[in-house]
């Protein structure tokens, strides 16, 4: 049996939905984020704070995990600059407690999903693994924390983890039962699409001026079931001990710009975009990319959507959603 900490957010419901077609598969999460409604009906699901210890010894306890997926971070940026104790209380702490029940039932197969926030603003285009870690925000040191905790944990306790670092996860299911949906909402692709809904007035783009083909920033935007497959190829090799830890970006590799996914938007809902131009948010990169040819090497993974295929899909989805 597997335990996906934060199964009912967006990428955790879209994990369970593929990993239940192979796996018993128990969901723990507190649906502070989440939606209950997400969550497949093959898996089990217990309510309840990645840090409670009772409810994880509980869990550990009754049913035979052999390895344990974690979603349950929190991961709003901004927020966690004006807020900073929440992110270390919950990204840190609360996942050492899970750490410590893990190994109080000799569990030691654990897949975290850590960010491209750790890099920072880095000083090259293309980010492979060996890019010097230094993030600028709470959220992006928590991961941080973590992976170094993790590297520690596997030296001492023969823990063997795999760390899969994000870019820009999108899309939604092939069937739009599931897709990307947060409160507040902060994502470009969603944002942009629930605007052409005509949900919200404009389109607020963060600087125009920086050093990029068109003047704003650029990211790697991988299709959230392309990402669901790099976590099963992760526990294939912790379960069958091919690779004991490793960390691994996860990205398409290429970069688009804002101005590039709004009219991609525009072009597949054939609606116009109403935008205005404000000042660049501070610490926002101009180009962040992923190397992703460790993962592809060791693991196999490929990435199959491109950026057409993740706006068909959120657009399907959005569309269905009673907004």
């Amino acid at each position: 049996m597997i335990l996906i900490v934060g199964g009912a957010g967006y990428i955790g419901s879209h994990l369970v939905k593929e990993l239940v077609k192979r796996e018993e598969v128990i969901v723990l999460d507190n649906l502070s984020t989440g939606h209950l409604e997400a969550v497949d009906k093959e898996a089990l699901f217990v309510k309840g704070s990645l840090g409670d210890a009772d409810i994880l010894d509980s869990i550990f306890t009754r049913f035979p995990i052999k390895a344990v997926m974690h979603f349950a971070a929190n991961s709003l940026v901004g927020e966690s600059v004006v807020n900073p104790q929440k992110y270390y209380i919950n990204n840190v702490a609360s996942t050492l407690s899970l750490l410590s029940i893990m190994l109080k039932h000799n569990v030691n197969k654990f897949i975290f999903s850590s960010t491209a926030a750790v890099y920072g603003i880095p000083g090259e285009d293309l980010i492979n693994e060996s890019t010097a870690t230094n993030p600028i925000t709470p959220y992006g040191k928590s991961k941080l924390m973590m992976e170094q905790i993790l590297a520690d944990y596997s030296r001492a306790y023969d823990l063997h983890y795999v760390i899969l670092r994000y870019f820009n996860a999108a899309g939604a299911c092939e069937t739009a039962e599931i897709g990307e949906s947060h409160q507040p909402e902060t994502h470009l692709i969603p944002i942009v699409l629930q605007h052409l809904l005509g949900m919200n007035e404009r389109i607020t783009i963060f600087g125009d001026n920086y050093n990029t083909t068109d003047g704003t920033c650029i990211r790697d935007y991988i299709h959230v079931s392309d990402l669901v497959d790099a976590h099963l190829l992760a526990l294939d090799s912790l379960l069958n001990e091919k690779n004991k830890s490793a960390t691994y970006n996860v990205g398409n590799g290429i970069g688009f710009s804002v101005k590039e996914v709004i009219e991609t938007s525009e072009a597949i809902t054939g609606r116009t975009a109403n935008l205005v131009i404000e000042d660049r948010r501070e610490g926002d990169p101009a180009c962040l990319v992923a190397s992703s040819e460790k993962i592809m090497k060791e693991l196999g993974w490929q990435p199959r959507k491109n950026l057409e295929h993740i706006l068909e899909s959120a657009w399907r989805w959005h569309r269905n959603q009673n907004y």
